[in-house]
């Protein structure tokens, strides 16, 4: 499914696109930063005055921690004990099973590795900051192990990577928080202006549960988020003056929620303003 959106406004403009699936895997995006997204995520697309209100280092905690697991992987790279290995084959092999044409490896194992990092880090000083960096960490081992697509390949094949990536996560996981703990202010300080461009640019930015993500191409991230999770679009437009919209749309799934956006721009057309 690709569906472009584009719109005009001779005033102040918000276009919202919120991203919504209760059965979503989470993981990170390479064309969004690698920003780690929670399933359910809403997501939006921000432009001008709202968007730089959100450009606060608040926002930038996710778009570091996958900055930053990326920089301590060289200090942090130990690799993954073999004990927990054996102990998460077994119980990978069995959820394959279930379905092992569908099975996806890089899901699994971030869905598993991120499960606990909430309760890790509920005593942490900065809570908010090591669960990031737990997240982004079990990202980009499961990234870089599950590297067989999904039904390419048996469930022992499938499950060596994506428990390699998981127990790897594990294992280096005290040394990634550490490493990272140290990275945060200076990227969240690196972060604010390109947010703040972001944000005056034609294409406005993205935030995903209110985090900006740090992304070359507004749009190549939206499709790769509307790839990764069965979402719902919304689009919400206020101006005091009139605001256009166009809509080009390929054959595919999601006809309803496109036909919805081209309504709604219809009404936004008539009345300046436009909730939905």
């Amino acid at each position: 499914m690709r569906n472009t959106f584009s719109f005009l406004s001779g005033a102040a403009a918000l276009a919202v696109i919120t991203l919504f699936s209760p059965d979503a895997n989470a993981g990170r995006l390479d064309a969004c930063g690698d920003i780690f997204v929670e399933a359910g995520a809403n997501c939006e697309v921000l432009v001008e005055g709202g968007c730089l209100a959100e450009c606060e280092p608040v926002a930038f905690t996710a778009s570091c921690a996958a900055e930053g697991s990326l920089t301590c992987q060289g200090s942090c790279n130990i690799d993954a004990d073999v004990e927990c290995t054996a102990s998460c084959q077994g119980s990978c092999e069995a959820e394959c099973e279930i379905d092992p044409a569908t099975f996806d490896c890089k899901a699994s194992c971030e869905s598993n590795c991120s499960a606990d990092c909430s309760a890790s880090c509920a005593s942490d000083s900065n809570s908010a900051e090591c669960q990031a960096s737990c997240k982004a960490t079990c990202g980009a081992e499961c990234d870089a192990s599950c590297t067989i697509e999904p039904g390419q390949a048996d469930c022992m094949a499938q499950c060596q990577g994506c428990c390699g990536g998981e127990c790897r996560a594990q294992v280096n996981m005290d040394c990634q928080i550490g490493c990272q703990s140290d990275l945060y202010v200076e990227c969240k300080a690196d972060l604010q202006g390109g947010c703040e461009v972001q944000c005056e640019s034609p294409e406005g930015a993205i935030f995903c549960d209110g985090q900006f993500v740090d992304v070359g191409n507004v749009q190549s991230c939206a499709n790769a988020l509307r790839d990764l999770l069965d979402i719902e679009v919304e689009f919400e437009a206020e101006a005091s003056a009139s605001v256009s919209c166009a809509v080009t749309d390929e054959p595919a799934r999601g006809g309803a929620a496109l036909m919805g956006f081209g309504l709604l721009c219809l009404a936004g057309l008539g009345r300046g303003r436009r909730r939905s």
